[in-house]
């Protein structure tokens, strides 16, 4: 679904992202691990094309490197972004209305916007709250429900467990796990290590701008170098 290829970005002279290639296949959930500063935002925000890139970017067969960030949601490519990136002064409603912006069948949308709260509940009793005022895991769960708004086939998670106590956590991966299991694809940038290659297929770790390794999760779980640099063992 998703191929990358000598993927090169650069804030001005200074190249942060350095020749990354890796791929996603459909109904796969991967994910990219690395210290902070390694790259992965960068990657993500490219591949969403929120900033110019060089190499190649192919989606479902399909050149992204001329196309502008409002296509793709269309085209079914969604970013949940780092920080959440939600419309504080909306209500919860609002903010999953936004979501699907882009679509005009009013009897899809009410659909998923059921199937929303159904798999939010929490996001359903807050519905006509201010969104800014919600705690910081509710947050990103607003955060994935206005995503799944727009019908994702490839859903881009940026650090999603960032800021959030353990138990918040749990939910938010509980709920990442659910929408993988309805067949969406997802590429997951993630911090937390052990966490991510507990519920992705396959991982790809990121170095100072490059990719330096990738296998099966289980097995890099297993991997002595990535224990010792990513787990704390």
């Amino acid at each position: 679904m998703l191929e990358v290829r000598d993927l090169r970005v650069a804030y001005g002279g200074i190249a942060a992202v350095k020749g990354v290639s890796f791929e996603v296949a459909a109904g796969e959930m991967v994910c990219l691990i690395g210290a902070n500063g390694a790259g992965k935002t960068t990657t993500l925000k490219a591949l969403a094309r929120l900033l110019p890139a060089h190499g190649a970017i192919h989606y479902q067969g399909q050149s992204l490197l001329h196309r502008q960030p409002h296509e793709l949601i269309g085209s079914g490519m969604t970013l949940v972004p780092e920080g959440r990136g939600i419309f504080a002064r909306l209500t919860v409603a609002e903010n999953l209305e936004m979501g699907a912006y882009c679509r005009s069948d009013k009897a899809g949308i009410a659909a998923d916007l059921q199937r929303v709260f159904d798999l939010l509940p929490r996001l359903k009793e807050r519905a006509k709250q201010v969104a800014g005022t919600l705690s910081g895991g509710e947050q990103q769960m607003l955060a994935i429900g206005r995503a799944l708004m727009s019908r994702p086939r490839l859903l881009l998670l940026d650090e999603p467990s960032m800021g959030l106590a353990p138990l918040m956590v749990q939910k938010v991966f509980e709920v990442i796990r659910s929408v993988a299991e309805e067949g969406v694809t997802i590429l997951l940038v993630e911090q937390n290590a052990k966490l991510a290659l507990t519920v992705a297929a396959r991982g790809y770790v990121m170095e100072s701008g490059a990719i330096t390794l990738t296998d099966a999760a289980p097995a890099l779980l297993a991997n002595p170098k990535v224990r010792a640099a990513y787990l704390g063992e």
